[in-house]
């Protein structure tokens, strides 16, 4: 699975980890996150996000 990265933090969003504090499942896909899902660091969107 892809990474991604947060362009304007550098928060890089991991599948295999997921995003605990978020309620996202390790292995969860960055494209089947929910739409309104936020960067956990600086509270952006997933439009910011990159592909590592």
């Amino acid at each position: 699975m892809k990474k991604y990265i947060c362009e304007p933090c550098g928060y890089e969003y991991d599948p295999e980890v997921g995003d605990p504090d978020g309620g996202i499942e390790p292995g969860t896909p960055f494209e089947d996150l929910p739409e309104d899902w936020i960067c956990p660091v600086c509270g952006l969107g997933k439009d910011v996000f990159i592909e590592a």
